[in-house]
């Protein structure tokens, strides 16, 4: 089972990509196979504005999605809505792109007054391209993000406990779809000829 990373900020380094980065640590830590963190500030800008589905940069990033069984999202909160960026992004993926995953959102801000973003702005998106559950998600202010002195950003401890939860969470979730698919998989048959069954009396 496969965790793609998704950092939505325009600025590298950012407060939501720490965030983004602590959840990943935390499922490393439980043996979640996470892949490399998808910057979108590092793709074509003129093939999102445009919405150039053909190009390939475009095409990769969509296979990348379509490989992954969970994907953690994170953006800042700009009046009161997730990033332009993460906006353009989401608007090339094709309808069905979060079908059957998991999803888990991530939000940093400057003011606990917009952590309702993420429920009414980001939510409803992933909710229409057809996420299979999107888990409860994090919302952190600047202090709970805070700039360190030596530089980067650190994580206070209420928002780690949070960071716990949601990994443990998202693990435990993985967990038990893996299982389901293994028993379904056990249990599924070849379908066999007519004229090769036989019967006895």
């Amino acid at each position: 089972m496969s965790i793609l990373l998704i950092a939505g900020s325009p600025s590298q380094p950012s407060r939501s990509s720490a965030l983004l980065n602590a959840v990943a640590t935390r499922l490393q830590a439980l043996g979640q196979t996470t892949e490399p963190v998808l910057q979108l500030n590092q793709l074509d800008p003129e093939a999102l504005l445009h919405a150039q589905f053909d190009a390939a940069e475009i095409r990769e990033v969509t296979a990348r999605v379509a490989r992954a069984d969970a994907v953690v999202v994170a953006t800042p909160v700009y009046k009161a809505a997730y990033s332009g960026l993460l906006k353009v992004f989401l608007d090339v993926l094709p309808q069905t792109a979060l079908k059957g995953k998991l999803v888990l959102p991530l939000a940093t801000g400057g003011s606990p007054h917009h952590m309702l973003a993420l429920d009414y702005a980001l939510r409803p998106v992933l909710q229409s391209l057809g996420a299979r559950h999107i888990l409860p998600g994090i919302y952190a202010t600047d202090q709970g993000v805070p700039l360190l002195p030596e530089g980067g950003y650190g994580i206070a401890p209420d928002i780690a406990e949070r960071v716990e939860d949601a990994a443990q969470l998202l693990a435990t979730d993985l967990r038990r779809i893996g299982l389901e698919q293994s028993l379904q998989a056990a249990t599924e048959f070849e379908d066999v000829a007519f004229t090769d069954v036989r019967c006895s009396v």
